[in-house]
């Protein structure tokens, strides 16, 4: 039976030359990779930077915007964190995403690199589970002008500098004034970020299916600051009004040394990312493994 997927692109997680051994072991595992994705009927191409750090020059080489328009689906072999540029990238595209787990711990790129060929075997012939992400759209405006714009898979955080005070800012929801927060700094995270900094600074997880954000204070103040559940088609407006080294990261995208009467705004952007993960994937089973919750069930 012919696969579904035509073309098929791979990105891999790669170390610069400082760390030779490293450099080896991707270069392998790319290598694997691509011919069994070969093996099963499909084009393969590899992302151009992919190719050029790890050496591998027996494919063709496509830079990640014509993966977007020429490829139909890519897999990204790495860490939630290269999962989270590339989907960030192609999103505009469509373009669905498997992620093959070489990094820690592995929200998003589920497959285990030790069994791939049995889960990506189903998935390149239609047997898989859809998952849809949303991205946040995030900008900085300076005087009215827009001086710094990004997309988010994760979230949007507003922080201070490691060795400064408290920051305050100011937060509205929709144009509606909502609270004048002194705190270590204020994260707003989509579902898919969640389960990554808000959640460690006390937020709730918020199941993928649900439409909405969570606005969490990062060490308040005032401990009646708690975490909100929003709608994500609200608009959040954070305005920095004291504070120094204050920082805006959206994902691992940063601008630093943001200025008093900064505004950064958060809303919903009109593009998603598409994940497959193998039959039987669940969100449920993905929090046991990865928070290591005890499993009562199967």
């Amino acid at each position: 039976m012919k696969p579904i997927f035509r073309r098929v692109a791979v990105i891999g997680k790669y170390q610069r030359p400082a760390a030779p051994p490293a450099v080896e072991g991707s270069r392998e595992v790319i290598d694997c990779i691509a011919r069994f994705v070969i093996e099963q009927g499909c084009e393969l191409a590899l992302e151009a930077e992919t190719a050029a750090h790890l050496e591998l020059s027996d494919y063709p080489v496509l830079d990640l915007d014509d993966v977007g328009r020429q490829c139909d689906l890519c897999l990204v072999v790495g860490g939630d964190g290269t999962m989270l540029g590339v989907g960030r990238r192609l999103a505009a595209y469509g373009t669905p995403l498997v992620g093959i787990n070489q990094g820690r711990l592995g929200f998003i790129t589920d497959v285990p690199l030790d069994s791939y060929q049995d889960a990506l075997l189903p998935i390149l012939h239609g047997e898989y589970e859809e998952d849809v992400r949303p991205l946040m759209h995030g900008c900085v405006l300076r005087g009215g002008e827009c001086v710094f714009e990004a997309l988010a898979l994760n979230d949007v955080v507003v922080n201070r500098g490691s060795t400064s005070g408290m920051v305050e800012l100011r937060i509205e929801v929709d144009g509606v004034f909502v609270a004048n927060q002194r705190a270590d700094g204020l994260i707003v995270a989509s579902p898919t970020g969640s389960t990554a900094y808000a959640l460690s600074a006390g937020g709730p997880m918020l199941h993928p299916s649900i439409p909405g954000w969570v606005l969490v204070p990062i060490a308040p103040h005032t401990l009646s600051n708690r975490p909100i559940v929003l709608s994500d088609e609200s608009e959040v407006a954070i305005e920095v009004v004291a504070g120094r080294d204050i920082s805006a990261n959206f994902d691992m995208q940063s601008l630093a040394s943001l200025q008093h009467g900064d505004r950064i705004l958060v809303r919903r952007s009109a593009h998603r990312v598409c994940f497959l993960h193998p039959r039987g994937w669940s969100y449920f089973a993905t929090l046991r493994k990865k928070l290591r919750w005890n499993e009562g069930g199967s």
